[in-house]
């Protein structure tokens, strides 16, 4: 399928389950994404169209070990977080991230208007993802057609787990 149609996607509004609250605080809780990567077929890297109203942020602040990223904006205003810095992001402007730089990232909505974006990642087997001095990281795993999601606290304690189908 070449064509991903857009205007016939499914749209999930939110990005982390409601039980990771206390650490979220709702920061995702408005954003929605659509998997168009996956619409399109794609089993080696995901991409993500993504609608982040006004005082939203694509993720909390956050670095992989195994998977880069991309982002490409759309529409909108932007601001990026990576590690101390903040920039401007405009439409036509992106931004990558390496796997494996521990300097957290996200996208936040400052402005007073919608920004639209597209995500790009690597699809790792195994990941892990860090929270900048928030006690939460995450593990991934990949299998067959399924995706395994741990969040737990710096400590090990598991705080959620569950899995989504994939590649369909």
């Amino acid at each position: 399928m070449p064509k991903v149609k857009l205007h016939k996607v499914d749209y999930s509004k939110g990005r982390y389950p409601e039980v990771l609250s206390k650490y979220t605080k709702g920061i995702t809780d408005q954003i929605y994404s659509a998997r168009v990567g996956e619409l399109a077929g794609l089993t080696q890297f995901g991409v993500n169209k993504t609608i982040l109203p006004p005082g939203s942020a694509t993720a909390l602040i956050h670095w992989h070990e195994k998977e880069d990223e991309f982002v490409i904006i759309v529409s909108g205003t932007a601001t990026l977080i990576d590690g101390d810095v903040e920039q401007e992001l405009r439409p036509g402007d992106c931004a990558g991230f390496k796997a494996g730089v521990p300097s957290g990232h996200a996208i936040l909505n400052r402005s007073e208007e919608d920004v639209v974006l597209f995500e790009i990642g690597t699809r790792a087997p195994l990941e892990v993802g860090h929270y900048p001095g928030v006690d939460l990281e995450y593990g991934s795993e990949s299998y067959e057609n399924k995706r395994v999601f741990r969040f737990s606290n710096l400590d090990g304690k598991e705080v959620f787990s569950a899995s989504r189908e994939i590649f369909k």
